[in-house]
């Protein structure tokens, strides 16, 4: 089953989430610790990500160009705009559930493991990585919700559908690229996100709320962008 490994992610999410909200009563000192220390974790983390690329340049190129494409489409306000929605369904103080959103759809969707972990599962129809992620991403789910609070419950769906679609699109990419620019691809994707998880930390340490999600596109012109310098380079080779 394809997506089997997508769906235990989901489902750990879920179920960490469910285990904060139980947990809630942990003391203040404790969580705001904690949620610095995962923080560190992600900043550092990003770090290694960013390190892995073979091109920086086209890395800083990404990042610009996706972030003026991301300020012009309003991906965060829309992010926003969602989060507020499901405040006023599911009731919650303001900007709570959106914070939670927000925060762990892009932890969660942003990062080799969530990449990698999809294409395993639909090219080989193996989740370990998945599975791994899901261990990773329940347990933070029950310190995220127990800080941000039951917003982060609903990263589960963009979980699923992000991860979801790109494992279905795996059966059948090596019709479209090779597997040495697959993974030179990835390099690079991997790199952007890298810089996208620093500020992600720096956020959730309150050092510079930055407008993380308007980065998104980013992503995808360093995974058009890598092609794109290997055409170029054998067209004037």
């Amino acid at each position: 089953m394809i997506l089997l490994g997508t769906l235990v992610n989901a489902g750990a999410i879920i179920l960490g989430a469910l285990l904060g909200r139980m947990l809630k009563r942990i003391p203040e000192s404790m969580r705001q610790t904690v949620m610095q220390g995962i923080a560190l974790a992600v900043f550092v983390l990003g770090i290694k990500m960013c390190l892995g690329s073979d091109n920086f340049l086209l890395v800083i190129i990404s990042i610009v160009l996706g972030t003026v494409l991301g300020e012009w489409i309003g991906i965060e306000k829309g992010l926003n705009n969602l989060g507020y929605w499901l405040e006023r369904k599911v009731g919650g103080s303001q900007g709570s559930i959106a914070t939670g959103f927000i925060t762990t759809t892009l932890v969660y969707c942003i990062g080799a493991m969530a990449v990698l972990g999809a294409l395993d599962s639909g090219l080989r129809n193996n989740h370990d990585v998945l599975f791994m992620k899901a261990l990773l991403d329940g347990f933070s789910a029950i310190i995220f919700s127990s800080t941000l609070g039951i917003g982060v419950i609903f990263s589960a769906v963009p979980v699923f559908l992000y991860q979801g679609m790109i494992a279905l699109f795996s059966t059948s990419i090596y019709s479209v690229v090779s597997e040495t620019m697959l993974d030179a691809i990835l390099v690079e994707v991997t790199a952007v996100g890298g810089l996208m998880i620093i500020a992600i930390g720096l956020n959730v340490l309150e050092i510079k709320q930055i407008r993380v999600a308007n980065m998104m596109p980013a992503l995808v012109i360093a995974a058009v962008g890598v092609p794109f310098i290997d055409w170029i380079s054998k067209l004037f080779s």
